[in-house]
Order: C-alpha cells, then sequence, then structure tokens
C-alpha cells in the first residue's frame, strides 16, 4: 500500500506539471499573436504615422528589447521544428546578425534599397520580427515579409511571397540516404546499446550499479547530441527527408535508454524503491514531452515504442507487478499528454493500445492476480481519457475523434467482464471491482462526449456477461413437435453474485441513458440515440438472463413484475425524451429505442407471468395497444411494434405450432387451443390494421393487413389438418380431401380480399389476391392434378355415388375457380380471369373424366387396373359432349374462354378417336366411336355457318 501511495502521487505530480507547461505554452502563444499583430499594424502606417510610431517606440526600446529577443527566439526555435532555417536575431533596436545568404531578408532589403522607404533603424526593427513572417511547412529558404504602404492614399501593398519549391517525389537514392539511413541507424544504435549491456553483463565486465551508470550517461549524452544538432542550425538536406529528423531520433534513442535503465534498477537489481522509480521515470516522461513539443511527432513515437518494449527486453525472473504498471502508468500519461497538446490521435490509440494489452497479458498470465492492480491501471486509462485527452476539435470527424477513446473502451470493458465471469477472479472479488469499473465507464461516457465509445464498450460487455450467464447449461424444448436439446456455456459458479450487480447496472443504465437522451435530443446533438439504445438494451437483456440463469424458466412473476416494471419506466421515458424533442412529440430515434425495449419487456413479462401458451395469445392481442396509441401519438415506431408483435407469434408458432403442446391439445374439432391460439392473434391483426388506416397509415397498415390475412387462413387451415388427423398436427402424411379443403380455402379467400379492395383499396389487398389465387392454381395443378390424384394413389373416392371425393375434389373446386374468374373480370387483370377459367375447365375435366371411370371401376380408379371396351367409347362420348356444350356456353355468354376450352376438349376427343379408339375398339364400338365423332364436328360446322351467316346479315 506505501509503495502504491507513492505511485499514485508520482502520477498526479506528472499530472499536474504537464497541465502547468500546458498553460506556459499556450501564454507564449498568446505573446507571439500580439508580436504578430502589432508589427503588422506598424508595417501599415504611412511614412507619418510610423515615425511617431517609432518615436514613441524609442523611449520603451529598453524595457521591450528583452521580451522581443525571447519572442524572437521562441519563433525560431518552433519553426526549426518545423524544417525551416531561421537565422538568429538580435534585439530590437540592434543590428541584424543574420548571414548575408538569407534569400527573404536579401529580398526585402532590395525593396527597401529601391524605394527608400523605411531608413536604416527600420531595417533593423523590421529584422527583430521578421522571423514571424514565415509560413510554416513552406520549401527551405521560402521567405514571405510584408512591405509597407507607399504613401497614405494608397493602400498597403500585398504581401510579396517567392513562389514555393516544387514537391518532388524523392528518388532511391534520396530515401535510402537521407531516410532510412538515418532510421536504422537509430535503431542500430538502440540495440547495441541493449546489446553492450547484456555482454557485460554475462561477461562480468562490471557491477550492477556500475553498468546502470553507463546506460544512463549513454541515454543523456544522446539527448544532448540531438540537443546540440538542433540548436546548431540543424536543417533537412532535401523536402524528401522530413522524417529522419536526425535530432528527434537521437533524442529518442536517449529516452529510450534512460527508460530502461531506471526500470531496471528497481526491478531487476532492487537499488531504488517503487516511489524512486516512479519519481525518476516521472521526470523522464515529462522531458520526453518536452523534447517530442519541440522534435515532433517521431519523437513520441519512437520514445513509447520502447517505452512498451521496455519490460520485455529487460526481464527478470521475480517480476514487480507494481514497478511494472506504475511505469506503464507514467508512460501512458506521458503519450497522452504529448497527444493532447499536439492533437496526435495516432500516439494517443497506441499509448492506450499498449497499456490495455499489458494489462490483459497480466490477467492471463499471473497467478495470483492482484486486484489493485488491474484496478489501478483500468483506472488510470480511465483518468487520462477523462483529464488529458478531451479532443473537442471541432472540425475533426466524429469517427475519428472518437477513435482513441474506443481503445480504452475496449480493453476496460474486456478487463471489467473478466472480473466478473472469471471464477478465479470472482474469488478475489472481481464482482465488485468490474461493476465499479462498467459504472465508471458510464459515467465518463456520460460527463465528456467526446468519451462515448466507453459507453458503447460498457453496454457491450455488460450485456454479453449476463447473455454468458443466461445461457449457461444447457435446454431442453419441443419444437415442430419433436424434442430438442442445445448445448449452452459451460455453468458459471457464483451466479448469485451477480445478482444485485445487475439490478444496480440496470439501473445506472437507464439512469444515465435517459438523462443523457432527454439533454441532448433538446440541444438536437448526436448522442441521444445510443444513450436511449443501451437504456433499452442492457436493463433488458440482464433482468431475462438473470432469470433463464436464477429463475423459473415457466412461470416466475417476481421477474414477470421486473420486467413489467421495466416496461413501464422506458415507456414512461420514451414519452419525456418525446416532449424534450425539438419539435416536440416527433418520435424520433431515441424514442423509438426507448418504445421498443418496452415493447419487448412487456412481451418478457407475459411469458414470466404466464408461460409459453399464453404468450401466443396475448402477445398477439398486444398487437392492439400500440395501434391505439397512434390516436393520441403519431410515433412512427408505434405501427411497427404492432408488426413486432406479429413477428413474436409467428415465432411461437413455428416452435410451437400447438399452442398448448401435444399432449394438451386433445381431439375435440374446432373447439380447442387452435381457434384461440391462432383466431385470436388473427381479430387483433386485423383490427390494428383497421386502426392503423384511420391513424398513421403506411406500410405498417399494410404489414398488419396481410398478417391478418395470413393468420385468418392459418387459423382454418390448422382447424381443417387437427379435424381431419384426429387431433394430430405433426403428420407428414396430406390426403386429397384435406388438400381440396385447402384449395376451396384460398380461392375464397381470393375472392375476399377483391371484396375489401373494392371497399378499402390497399395494395396489400390488391396484390395478395392475385398471389393467393397464383398460388391457388399452383397447388392445384400439383396436388389435384399430379400428386394425390387418385388415378395415381388409387384412394378411395368413397361408397357415396355423387358426394364423394371426387365432388370435393375437383367439382367443387372447378366451380369455386369459375366463380372467382367472373367475379375478378374488370376488377383484376385480364390474365388472371383466363388462369382461374383454365383452372375451372381443367378441374371440370377430370370430376367428369374420373368419375366415368369410378363408375366402371368402383371406389378405387387406380391407372393400373386397365381399360374396357366400353369405357373407352365412354370418354370419347363424354369428351365430344362436354366440348358442344362449353362452345354453346361460350356463345350465349361471348366467353372467348369457354369457347378455347370447348376447341381444346374437342381437339383432345378427335386426336383420343384416330389414335387410340382405332386400335383398342372394335365392332360396332369403333363405328360408333367415328360416326359420333364425324356426327358432331358437321354440326360445329353447322352451328357456325350459321353464325357466320347471321352475323352477315346483321
Amino acid at each position: 500500500m506505501f509503495d502504491s501511495f507513492f505511485g499514485m502521487l508520482s502520477v498526479i505530480g506528472v499530472v499536474a506539471l504537464i497541465v502547468v507547461a500546458t498553460r506556459q505554452q499556450s501564454r507564449i502563444g498568446l505573446l507571439e499573436r500580439e508580436i504578430k499583430a502589432l508589427r503588422s499594424f506598424i508595417l501599415s502606417l504611412p511614412g507619418e504615422g510610423r515615425a511617431a510610431t517609432r518615436s514613441s517606440a524609442t523611449a520603451a526600446g529598453t524595457a521591450s528589447s528583452s521580451v522581443s529577443a525571447s519572442a524572437a527566439s521562441a519563433t525560431a526555435e518552433a519553426m526549426a521544428v518545423e524544417g525551416i532555417d531561421v537565422a538568429p536575431v538580435g534585439p530590437v533596436g540592434e543590428k541584424d546578425t543574420a548571414p548575408a545568404d538569407q534569400p527573404g531578408l536579401a529580398a526585402f532589403r532590395a525593396r527597401q534599397a529601391g524605394t527608400g522607404a523605411l531608413s536604416e533603424s527600420d531595417s533593423a526593427a523590421s529584422a527583430a520580427v521578421g522571423a514571424d513572417q514565415f509560413e510554416p511547412g513552406e520549401a527551405e529558404g521560402a521567405r514571405a515579409v510584408v512591405p509597407p504602404a507607399e504613401d497614405a492614399t494608397e493602400p498597403a501593398a500585398e504581401p510579396a511571397r517567392p513562389p514555393k519549391a516544387t514537391q518532388k517525389t524523392p528518388d532511391l537514392e534520396t530515401a535510402l540516404g537521407t531516410r532510412w539511413a538515418v532510421w536504422v541507424g537509430g535503431v542500430a544504435l538502440a540495440l547495441g546499446g541493449i546489446f553492450l549491456v547484456r555482454y557485460s553483463i554475462e561477461a562480468g565486465w562490471f557491477g550492477p550499479g556500475t553498468r546502470l551508470v553507463l546506460a544512463g550517461l549513454f541515454g543523456l549524452v544522446l539527448m544532448a547530441a540531438g540537443e546540440f544538432i538542433r540548436r546548431t542550425g540543424f536543417s533537412l538536406p532535401a523536402p524528401g527527408a522530413t522524417g529522419a529528423y536526425i535530432p528527434a531520433i537521437l533524442t529518442a534513442v536517449g529516452a529510450f535508454t534512460l527508460f530502461g535503465a531506471i526500470y531496471a534498477a528497481h526491478s531487476i537489481y532492487g537499488f531504488i524503491g517503487p516511489a524512486s522509480a516512479f519519481v525518476l521515470l516521472g521526470i523522464v516522461g515529462i522531458a520526453t514531452t518536452a523534447l517530442a513539443l519541440i522534435h515532433g511527432q517521431a519523437l513520441a513515437g519512437v520514445g513509447l515504442l520502447g517505452s512498451l518494449v521496455t519490460p520485455v527486453l529487460v526481464a527478470t525472473e521475480a517480476p514487480n507487478p507494481w514497478a511494472l504498471f506504475g511505469y506503464l502508468a507514467i508512460v501512458l500519461v506521458s503519450s497522452i499528454a504529448i497527444a493532447r497538446i499536439r492533437r496526435w490521435r495516432f500516439l494517443a490509440s497506441t499509448a492506450f493500445f499498449g497499456t490495455g494489452f499489458w494489462c490483459v497479458v497480466y490477467m492471463a498470465e499471473m497467478f495470483p492476480v492482484d486486484l489493485k492492480i488491474v484496478l489501478f491501471i483500468n483506472a488510470v486509462m480511465l483518468a487520462c481519457l477523462a483529464f488529458l485527452w478531451p479532443d473537442s476539435e471541432p472540425d475533426a470527424r466524429a469517427g475519428y475523434r472518437a477513435f482513441p477513446a474506443a481503445i480504452p473502451a475496449f480493453f476496460v470493458a474486456l478487463a471489467a467482464s473478466a472480473l466478473m465471469v472469471d471464477p478465479t477472479f470472482q474469488a478475489i472479488g472481481g464482482v465488485p471491482a468490474g461493476t465499479a469499473l462498467f459504472v465508471l465507464m458510464v459515467a465518463l461516457a456520460a460527463w465528456r462526449a467526446e468519451a462515448l465509445p466507453l459507453l458503447f464498450g460498457a453496454g457491450i460487455a455488460v450485456g454479453l456477461v449476463y447473455l454468458r450467464i443466461g445461457f449457461a447449461g444447457s435446454f431442453d424444448f419441443e419444437m415442430m413437435g419433436e424434442p430438442v436439446a442445445v448445448e449452452g456455456f459451460s455453468v458459471v459458479s457464483s451466479v448469485d453474485a451477480l445478482f444485485y450487480p445487475g439490478i444496480l447496472l440496470s439501473a445506472v443504465f437507464i439512469a444515465a441513458g435517459l438523462f443523457q437522451a432527454r439533454r441532448l435530443v433538446a440541444a438536437g446533438r448526436s448522442g441521444a440515440m445510443s444513450w436511449a439504445a443501451f437504456a433499452a438494451i442492457v436493463p433488458f437483456v440482464a433482468a431475462c438472463s438473470l432469470w433463464l440463469a436464477l429463475g423459473n424458466p415457466d412461470v416466475d412473476f417476481r421477474y414477470a413484475f421486473a420486467a413489467l416494471l421495466l416496461a413501464a419506466i422506458l415507456a414512461a421515458g420514451g414519452e419525456l425524451v418525446a416532449r424534450a424533442e425539438q419539435p416536440a412529440l416527433t418520435g424520433g430515434p431515441p424514442v423509438s429505442f426507448l418504445l421498443a425495449g418496452a415493447a419487448a419487456a412487456l412481451v418478457a413479462a407475459i411469458h414470466m407471468a404466464f408461460g409459453p401458451a399464453p404468450t401466443t395469445i396475448l402477445a398477439g392481442a398486444a398487437a392492439i395497444l400500440p395501434a391505439l396509441a397512434t390516436r393520441w401519438r403519431n410515433y412512427p415506431v408505434l405501427g411497427w411494434l404492432s408488426v413486432a408483435a406479429v413477428v413474436v407469434v409467428l415465432i411461437r408458432a413455428a416452435i410451437d405450432p400447438t399452442i398448448v403442446g401435444d399432449a394438451a391439445l386433445g381431439t375435440t374439432p374446432v373447439l380447442n387451443a387452435l381457434l384461440p391460439g391462432y383466431g385470436i392473434p388473427a381479430l387483433a391483426f386485423a383490427f390494428s390494421a383497421w386502426q392503423l388506416g384511420h391513424t398513421t397509415g403506411g406500410r405498417p397498415r399494410l404489414a398488419m393487413q396481410g398478417s391478418a390475412i395470413f393468420f385468418a387462413l392459418l387459423t382454418i387451415a390448422m382447424l381443417v389438418r387437427h379435424a381431419m388427423h384426429g387431433g394430430i398436427l405433426d403428420t407428414t402424411e396430406i390426403t386429397l380431401a384435406e388438400q381440396s379443403i385447402y384449395s376451396l380455402l384460398a380461392l375464397a379467400a381470393g375472392g375476399i380480399l377483391i371484396s375489401l379492395d373494392l371497399r378499402a383499396p390497399s395494395s396489400v389487398l390488391r396484390y395478395g389476391s392475385l398471389l393467393i389465387g397464383v398460388l391457388s392454381v399452383a397447388m392445384i395443378g400439383l396436388q389435384h392434378v399430379l400428386l394425390l390424384n387418385p388415378l395415381f394413389t388409387d384412394e378411395s373416392t368413397g361408397a357415396i355415388p355423387v358426394l364423394n371425393l371426387l365432388f370435393l375434389a375437383y367439382l367443387l373446386p372447378a366451380i369455386a375457380a369459375a366463380v372467382l374468374a367472373w367475379y375478378a373480370r374488370g376488377r383484376r387483370p385480364q390474365w388472371y380471369g383466363m388462369m382461374l377459367g383454365v383452372a375451372a375447365a381443367a378441374l371440370a375435366f377430370l370430376y367428369a373424366t374420373l368419375s366415368v371411370r369410378r363408375i366402371f371401376k368402383g371406389e378405387f380408379i387406380g391407372f393400373w387396373k386397365g381399360l374396357e371396351p366400353l369405357e373407352t367409347y365412354s370418354y370419347s362420348a363424354l369428351w365430344l359432349v362436354m366440348g358442344v356444350v362449353l362452345l354453346v356456353a361460350g356463345v350465349r355468354t361471348g366467353s372467348f374462354i369457354m369457347r378455347i376450352a370447348s376447341g381444346a376438349l374437342i381437339a383432345i376427343a378427335v386426336a383420343k378417336v384416330f389414335l387410340f379408339d382405332m386400335s383398342e375398339l372394335e365392332g360396332v364400338l369403333r363405328a360408333l366411336s367415328f360416326i359420333g365423332l364425324g356426327a358432331v364436328l358437321i354440326g360445329i360446322g353447322l352451328f357456325y355457318q350459321r353464325l357466320l351467316t347471321r352475323a352477315a346479315a346483321q
């Protein structure tokens, strides 16, 4: 505890010093801007004004000379960092001592000599502030000076800027000679020092103390060399060598060496205690911070990489975790401070990643784990994100700004999740520690808008933690009448310990989420949707998971009450957020998330309180609630919540089509659980569609209309199947009688949809009627004609002569299809009526043909029983008579479809007579077949001739 106290004190000291340095830099920048403004004002004055100003400035020249000199020096030093060669400048009033080969100053003096506008004293004064004229990032030697105005009547001259040097892509020689050589040399220098130290240890040259002193001196020499090169006027040799700034590289290697020496002195040899190590590392960190501000991001990146790799290169058999993470804390604070001052997001992201990765390695590899260390390093990461990285740059992209915060969000959430779930960590108090970290993440996300990724990290991690315990063990249930077993996660030993943390975290997410959503949506700021979403999702997931893990999966009124309370809170919260919207009560995304969470919690409460069977009925009936709510609130989400109730009922029906299970369903036709299980949701969906049609309308209304139609048909179909299979629904056998009822229902539904569409036009009704008609005809062709045809299956057609299976399967569907084709005439496309007419004719043809066969073969009419001569002749006569009847009916009604069907039927009869009857029939039957065919064909010809004669006379 004593060491950790001094470690934390050192970190606080580092933070304080960095804040002070940041403020001083801000003040220096303010002074530089004031000097620039003063210079511009003086140079813009006319000749007399400049003389008066110069006279007044002379009186104060002595007092201000030191300030001007320091400001000019600071400006020149800052420009040197950017790669601009700046000559040393003396104080105001002294002669310029810059070399004569400075292009910018030479050009300025030439202009002075040509115009004679300035005296020698003016030239000296201008040289004192001339350094501030340079633009950062310009090519070497480029200078920009603002010349004075010619006289009082003319405006000030435009700034004379020489053309910038053309930036050329560096060739291979420049890259190898200026950049790669320097970088490889720096890495080699650092590795050489490390290997030399290791070799001295193995050879026993020096004692530990001597080696550490030499390593420290080596680091200081490198840093001093870098500073010496920078101060002696170092400039880059080529434009393509900006990434090979030698002073920064030497300084980085020196800082890397000092970090390693101090860490080894404490962790390996124990020469210094944790407090001293923290202080020394803090000093090196602050020095590195200051030098990185001068030398650029390269130094910060290399120094950070060396700091993170140092514990790996300098290993020990008995590591001290407190020393390691105290060291990492100082490295993190220093790096984030540098990144904050210069807005180096990549540096901040790398520092967070390295620290978080070390924490994960420690938790995975070290045994036993010190919980205080885990809390310490995660608290440091959160503190850095809270106080050192509040990146609020207004013109930065949102995703780019949030990137550094996403990394600590991931690692802190990962550590907190492991503390709550892993049994090893649970035994040492990991559950309250992880809960505390999650609460801190939510609090910090609410405090700092730039830390919003912490909300995502905490919300996702908490949800996964409770899903992990909720789906532990094995689950046995029935689906589609078959037993199903699902193996979940391994069982966690201390599930009870997560009960109260779940309540606490749910309360935190709800309170913070509703507060932030209401505040942000009122201000018109982004983020309100995220807070509302996690306020709804996290408590719902926690409540359901705790119910599965600790409650009664069948009926549990305690958890049902909790879910109902959650639904009420979220609904009330959605209303509060909606009232704060601009304009109010528009029901934007935050409100939608909250109301969707309330609906999900309501369905969960129904399931917890009543069990699976009533949930299907009550969830379907619950679709009425959001539809009714549209009378008072015009929220877009309300209609979709009714659609969500349809999805819930569909899932429940797919899992258990019997609603109550096979054992409890019974065999009573119609009056069983299927009627309310499917009928009540169908009625509720129909009412919801009607209500939405009178309020919001839109796609939800159409979806509810389609759902009502589907469930109405499904109700009848399930009742039919139950009645025809003796109360068994899961059998795969289907009969022609059952399929006939389905076909009749579908054809009737098509007519009902057309009628409804005529009263209340709707695209769902219109396209739904077309779809049902097409499906009906397709199923008739597939099932009635091919698969279930008693001619192929030899299924019993019944003992009753007329009211038998053929009547139900062919004649009634033929009449229904014909009636639907007539009703759709002029109300649906022409192809729709023609399709139904052809289907009706085909079914009537099959009914007549199969009825004739039943007369000759009896109850079973399988085709393998052969044909008798008289039966063969009967088919020909029947088809000819049917063709004539269709022809007459088609002419009288003006139906083109009937006339086409008549022609097709007569053509079939002609083909049969010539191709089949000629070879199969004998004697009088063959003669009668041809005589009958000839008479019919002549009669048809005479009929058409009379029609044509009558038409010509008219």
